[in-house]
């Protein structure tokens, strides 16, 4: 049975479409003094509980649902991360500062048999959990919304470390030149500088592919670049399209012609499901 949690509603859909398994109504409530509780179906055997943890609130959800089906009877719990929070917090930055990803790991390992994550910050956040874990690429679905005229299609990614999320997108749209922005993190400010590769784009349409856009600034001084340089449309295309803040205005006033994302986080630019990826390895 897929138990979703309440950040991950159509993604759990989709995934119980994608394996003909049962879907799960859960009940979820907030008390007044900010504590939660969840309430799952009775008789559960093996449960899959698919839960997004872009908040402090989703992590204690996730457990209370892990929880909650063990005691309802399941034998096996296999627990999918669409999007896992803190993933970006893999080391430890600053002196006296924890693992945030490595703590939130063996926290979850408490509840389950088997994790999947859908494009964690780096794979080796999996070697973090006490249980077998997974990453799922789900980057090859982001070709599927794309325009199918694209001229002369140039897919690039923000730094070198996304390249691979690039050439899987260009690779699922079947043509196109795949490149990359030297990016740099100051990680006592927090600002990011992005300079330009040297791939031409003038009059082509470009297709910015990164695996998370979160408050969008790094995005949309790579946009501007590609608009200074003339291309003819761009185009920005995530796994997790966090989008927190004003980041789909900066998006918008930077030049992009349409953000796409998949449904690991639920927004309005959600153009297709992760679902089917995750599918393949239950």
């Amino acid at each position: 049975m897929i138990i979703p949690g309440s950040d991950s509603q159509a993604f759990a859909a989709a995934l119980a479409d994608a394996t003909d398994e049962s879907l799960g109504r859960v009940e979820y409530q907030d008390f007044p003094d900010g504590e939660s509780v969840v309430r799952v179906p009775e008789d559960i055997d093996r449960a899959v509980v698919v839960a997004a943890t872009g908040s402090d609130h989703a992590h204690v959800e996730l457990l209370q649902l892990q929880d909650a089906v063990r005691e309802a009877g399941a034998s096996e719990v296999v627990t999918v991360l669409p999007y896992m929070g803190y993933a970006r917090q893999d080391e430890a930055f600053r002196a006296g500062e924890p693992v945030s990803s490595r703590a939130m790991a063996r926290a979850i390992s408490t509840g389950t048999d088997r994790v999947l994550t859908v494009n964690p910050h780096e794979d080796a956040i999996c070697d973090f959990f006490d249980v077998p874990a997974e990453p799922v690429d789900a980057a090859g679905v982001l070709a599927e919304p794309l325009p199918a005229d694209l001229a002369d299609p140039l897919f690039l990614s923000p730094d070198a470390g996304a390249i691979d999320i690039a050439e899987t997108v260009r690779d699922a749209y079947g043509r196109g030149a795949v490149d990359y922005f030297e990016k740099e993190r100051d990680y006592d400010t927090g600002d990011v500088s992005v300079s330009p590769s040297d791939a031409a784009v003038a009059d082509r349409d470009v297709v910015v592919a990164d695996d998370i856009i979160a408050t969008g600034s790094t995005m949309s001084e790579a946009v501007g670049v590609l608009n200074e340089r003339g291309a003819a449309r761009v185009f920005v295309a995530c796994i997790h399209p966090m989008l927190a803040a004003n980041a789909q205005t900066k998006l918008a006033t930077a030049g992009v012609e349409r953000v796409y994302g998949t449904d690991t986080i639920e927004r309005s630019v959600s153009d297709v499901s992760a679902a089917p990826a995750v599918a393949e390895f239950l």
